[in-house]
């Protein structure tokens, strides 16, 4: 864990420092038009220098030309006049030209300063919005591993403790000893699904999540997956029923890992059904996909929370934590790796139905 500190400390002095480099760059970009400007209004004067300087040896040239021809300034007089008008509608059209420049200049800079604030503002609250989401997946991670810490350490005490009455039972107590040793078998197998949901987790996060589709019918995992947990259902006096299609539902899909999201849907379905509530599974065609559906009348989940519910560690950090929150998030990786999509929908009159597609490709 604290490796994982340290790496989300190092994540944040990398975060600073990209955005210190960029409002180093954008403040010499600033610096840059500036000094652009400056050199460009440097040239703007000399080209007017060149052309003002050419224009009079020009007109020196013509007046001694003019002079020579005539022999007479009389024309001259003229020919100045024109030139002073000539002169003062260059003057107009070059101030004209300037005041239009200098305006808007004017405006680049004041939209400039007025955009930068509000850039860095923006920056500054996203890198906020992005470090208060990494604290929170950081908390959220830590209350998760202390659940999962708990969680096994709870199961291997009472294995133990299971053992030592194994252990201590007398000759004959055949009846008691079979109840231990279901009692263990229960927990190991609680525990090999907490470091399962771990490993998929890891497998997840790596990429590399073992898939190996096969052809068959979905219904069929279906049927297997009521098997599974009827006797769950029959214990809290749950109603667990099939609605089968008309025909097979045959897709490409992995068998074990479609079974895997059928029960981590049916165990959240019974978890939250109270007695003598209903759980349905449902099975139908819809276009070039075959769809599941899992159903129940418990409390429901709220409209707000509907996407929510399939984000990891969704469970940790509220009120119940039944659950480590990873169930729903791993089945949807992998619905999605088999290219369908999964989602909660709330029932009209009570309860959340759960719904995944698998394309038929």
């Amino acid at each position: 864990m604290e490796s994982d500190d340290s790496a989300a400390a190092d994540e944040r002095a990398k975060t600073d420092e990209s955005l210190r480099i960029e409002r180093e760059k954008a403040d010499r970009v600033a610096v840059e038009l500036a000094r652009a400007q400056a050199e460009a209004d440097a040239l703007l004067v000399q080209a007017r220098e060149e052309a003002d300087a050419d224009i009079e040896a020009a007109r020196a040239e013509a007046d001694r030309k003019l002079t020579a021809q005539r022999g007479s300034v009389a024309p001259h007089a003229v020919v100045h006049g024109e030139r002073a008008l000539e002169d003062r509608a260059l003057e107009d059209e070059r101030r004209t030209a300037d005041e239009s420049i200098r305006r808007e200049r004017e405006e680049n800079v004041r939209m400039l300063a007025k955009l930068l604030p509000l850039e860095r503002d923006r920056t500054d609250r996203h890198l906020l919005t992005e470090r208060e989401r990494a604290d929170d997946a950081i908390a959220s991670r830590d209350d998760f591993l202390g659940i999962v810490s708990h969680d096994l350490r709870n199961l291997l005490g009472a294995i133990l403790m299971s053992a030592d009455l194994l252990g201590n039972a007398p000759p004959d107590g055949a009846g008691d000893a079979r109840a231990v040793a279901e009692r263990i078998r229960r927990y190991g197998a609680r525990m090999n699904r907490l470091i399962g949901d771990l490993v998929d987790v890891s497998s997840i996060d790596a990429g590399k999540l073992a898939m190996l589709p096969t052809r068959g019918d979905l219904w069929a995992v279906a049927v297997e997956a009521q098997e599974m947990f009827r006797a769950a259902a029959e214990a809290k006096g749950i109603e667990l029923s099939l609605e089968a299609p008309p025909g097979p539902l045959e897709a490409s899909f992995d068998h074990e890992r479609a079974l895997q999201v059928l029960a981590n849907l049916l165990a959240n379905a019974v978890k939250f059904t109270d007695k003598g509530g209903r759980i349905w599974i449902r099975g139908r065609r819809e276009g070039r996909s075959v769809e599941l559906s899992v159903g129940d009348t418990g409390a429901g989940i709220p409209a707000n929370l509907l996407d929510a519910v399939f984000e990891r560690f969704w469970q940790v950090g509220k009120q119940d934590r039944r659950g480590l929150g990873l169930g729903l998030y791993i089945s949807k990786c992998i619905v999605e790796a088999h290219g369908g999509r999964i989602w909660a929908e709330r029932n009209p009159d009570r309860g959340t139905t759960l719904v995944f597609t698998i394309p038929d490709v």
